[in-house]
């Protein structure tokens, strides 16, 4: 824990102090526009499907992650980029306004299986399909780029679990008070989402579980994309100051969820960052985010159980 701390307190002395205030300012106003105006949930999703959506989120994300990205080289005094950062800085908000936007495998599933297995598997399915889908550009990116590291940070080199065990074990009570908010209670449990299979089935408890299985890879696409391929692909053009756009980027995947856990991601998203820019790792940060995310199911359930 001691060496973790280590690195985020360097992390901290050596940031450019101008991006990181600027930045948290910039994430500040798009947070306060968001809850606001509801811009995920009225203008984002109220859009169409297929490309209508996707332009909407492409729009977000860009200016989430590129203007604080020229305020980072608005600070760096560097003569230019080459070609390979001008993709990666442009594609990047396009690969995963894909991810969002796309519909999952309902269209095939529901019509071809009898109800409700259709729209069952389509649930179960849908995050998968998604990594899937954002995995295809980051091989490409890879083997473009050929970074001299695993696969964007996908390795057990350099990982110890005890230090993110002791981070989960710090989030219980946090947790726990997240637990008895009204706000929060709408949002989980996630399993929610399935819980129409139990009329169908004797036990439930196995269709249950593979959903909570599909909602934990969703996190390997999160980690995979942010802390792995946000951060070890930028951080060789301006080093470790490619961690603050990629906080404000990531804080903005947050919209539709609770106030309290959007500011949350900004710092939470900043310190995963560092952990995977000094280690060239992403499995601590998988193995907190995906514990969180168990913990806030158990706590939902647990919240929604008490207020019968």
């Amino acid at each position: 824990m001691n060496t973790i701390l280590s690195y985020i307190r360097e992390f901290f002395i050596n940031v450019d102090k101008v991006l990181l205030y600027g930045c948290s300012l910039f994430a500040a106003l798009l947070i306060t526009i968001n809850y606001c105006f509801g811009v995920e949930t009225k203008w984002l999703y109220g859009a169409p499907t297929g490309w209508p959506r996707f332009g909407s989120f492409l729009l977000l994300y860009a200016i989430a992650f590129i203007i604080p990205w020229l305020l980072l080289m608005a600070r760096h005094t560097k003569t230019g980029y080459p070609r390979m950062f001008w993709v990666l800085l442009f594609i990047a908000p396009a690969v995963f306004a894909m991810k969002v936007s796309f519909p999952g495998l309902s269209g095939w599933l529901v019509p071809a299986l009898r109800a409700p297995w259709g729209k069952y598997y389509s649930v179960i399915s849908s995050l998968p399909s998604r990594l899937v889908l954002v995995a295809i550009p980051l091989v490409f990116f890879y083997w473009w780029q050929r970074p001299q590291s695993s696969f964007w940070g996908l390795t057990t080199r350099n990982f110890e679990w005890k230090p993110y065990a002791l981070m989960l074990l710090i989030m219980v009570p946090v947790i726990a008070f997240a637990s008895t908010q009204r706000d929060f209670l709408v949002t989980y449990p996630k399993l929610q989402q399935v819980g129409f299979i139990a009329p169908y089935v004797r036990h439930s408890w196995p269709y249950k579980l593979l959903f909570e299985v599909s909602y934990g890879l969703d996190f390997v696409t999160i980690e995979l994309f942010f802390r792995g391929f946000l951060v070890i692909a930028f951080v060789r053009y301006v080093g470790p100051d490619a961690i603050v756009p990629m906080a404000v980027f990531y804080c903005s995947i947050h919209f539709g969820k609770p106030l309290f856990e959007c500011i949350s991601s900004f710092f939470g998203g900043m310190l995963l960052g560092i952990v995977a820019y000094r280690t060239q790792s992403i499995l601590g940060g998988f193995m907190v985010h995906v514990g969180i995310a168990w913990m806030m199911e158990i706590g939902g359930y647990i919240g929604h159980a008490l207020k019968k």
